[in-house]
């Protein structure tokens, strides 16, 4: 069932996009994918921002989208022939490519106050445009990015639930997950544990069974170091740390194959062997899914009591207020919202099929 086709007598709930960094591109992408709302498929969405900023920087691109101020329960019938914007308590500043602190209260209301309509069931899921860390920190953002901050909301709002936000980027020929996400290179040989891989790797395979509709999902996971170590040549976590992890994940009865060499993980040939690549760390992860459909993939995050999907692209600031910034990754994010939260209506939980890598 389609999101924007509600029951009889009742309103479709829409999704809640969080405005992001203001000085980069994230109110321009959110109004060119309501342009081609029909065209695309979009289910109804509402943008939670700042007003003021929303009109200015429209105004700035030039680009000519009506822009009505609303309320979540308002937002589906205004989504016929505006754009709406659930206004927020703090302010923004229309600044484009120049980050500034001062905006970092209004970055983090509008993520807070998604997640919170979406537990009242005021929204059907989130969807979060880029955000500038560096700004934020320098603001006293205390959490490593989106996703651990959307974690620790989720213990908030959802008590008693399990929360265990985990990142997965997934294109329509690959899809990946980060074991360990932002942290120095340096870093990552001490924080990668096989405690810690097993756990990614049963909350990867729960998801992609009840989200996904994956039966037996696939997963392979990639080395950490050269040739996956070549049995303690080239270093030890391969044989010490992963391949214990998933010895464990097999014992489980999740399909887990590994560690396998990553410099031969990717090509199309490999990719028919698996659903999911559990990499090592963060490029590791991002740089082939990125590299091969860059505007088709979806930064997901799995773990969480609620629908979260973003572009898996940056604020973009070179390129802010000049109308030039695609809306595809965006687009890409609300459609697989749409079909996870279509999912769970007709599954009671379950969420839709999405473009994770699957063998022909």
């Amino acid at each position: 069932m389609d999101p924007s086709s509600p029951a009889p007598g009742r309103p479709a709930l829409p999704l809640a996009i969080s405005v992001g960094e203001p000085a980069g591109i994230g109110a321009e992408i959110v109004a060119r994918a309501f342009e081609r709302r029909n065209d695309a498929g979009l289910p109804p969405f509402y943008l939670l921002a700042d007003p003021d900023f929303v009109f200015s920087r429209l105004a700035r691109a030039r680009i000519g989208v009506r822009v009505e101020t609303t309320t979540p329960e308002g937002a589906t019938a205004c989504f016929r022939t505006a754009l709406p914007v659930v206004p927020l308590a703090a302010r923004m500043g229309d600044r484009p490519g120049r980050p500034d602190p001062a905006d970092a209260p209004a970055v983090v209301e509008a993520i807070e106050t998604a997640v919170r309509h979406v537990a009242e069931g005021r929204a059907a899921g989130l969807v979060t445009a880029p955000i500038q860390k560096a700004t934020l920190y320098a603001a006293g953002f205390d959490h490593p990015g989106h996703t651990e901050f959307l974690g620790a909301l989720a213990a908030r709002h959802y008590p008693g639930e399990p929360a265990e936000p985990v990142m997965m980027l997934a294109g329509p020929d690959l899809s990946t997950v980060p074991v360990t996400v932002h942290i120095p290179l340096s870093a990552v040989p001490g924080a990668l544990t096989t405690e810690r891989i097993v756990t990614v790797g049963r909350i990867v395979a729960r998801d992609l069974q009840r989200r996904f509709g994956i039966d037996a999902p696939r997963l392979a996971l990639a080395g950490l170091n050269p040739h996956a170590g070549e049995d303690g040549t080239m270093g030890l976590e391969d044989r010490d740390v992963i391949a214990p992890a998933v010895a464990r994940l097999v014992a489980d009865g999740i399909r887990a194959t590994g560690p396998h060499p990553a410099d031969t993980l990717f090509h199309a040939r490999a990719r028919k062997a698996y659903d999911v690549v559990l990499a090592m760390y963060h490029d590791q992860a991002l740089i082939p899914v990125k590299t091969i459909a860059f505007d088709e993939t979806v930064n997901v995050t799995l773990g969480l009591p609620f629908v979260r999907t973003s572009p898996d692209h940056g604020t973009a600031l070179d390129i802010a207020g000049k109308d030039v910034a695609l809306p595809d990754s965006l687009i890409a994010a609300i459609q697989l919202a749409g079909r996870m939260v279509a999912r769970a209506k007709e599954a009671g939980g379950g969420v839709a099929p999405g473009p994770v890598a699957r063998s022909s």
